[in-house]
């Protein structure tokens, strides 16, 4: 009962860390792409060029963000001694 009860805390919790990973590069790939919108500007394929530094900067820091999360999560760094996780 007890595996069964915290297998589903972890496919819970692998949910909610990739949920935050594509919400979270949302907000950061927007960010990229307006800022370099304005870095090109002045060029005739801004649009295009900011796109594909946003699109670039997405992929590769949603995977690295979730390895991140879950590295984090596996830690008891930082965590009250009675609120630490079992390993």
């Amino acid at each position: 009962m007890y595996l069964c009860s915290h297998r589903t805390l972890m496919d819970q919790s692998r949910k909610r860390h990739l949920a935050k990973t594509i919400t979270w590069r949302i907000i950061a790939s927007l960010t990229t792409f307006v800022l370099a919108f304005l870095f090109f500007k002045n060029d005739q394929n801004a649009v295009t060029k900011a796109s594909g530094v946003a699109i670039a900067e997405a992929a590769i820091k949603m995977v690295l963000y979730y390895f991140h999360e879950r590295a984090w999560y596996k830690s008891n760094f930082g965590l009250d001694k009675s609120k630490r996780r079992s390993k």
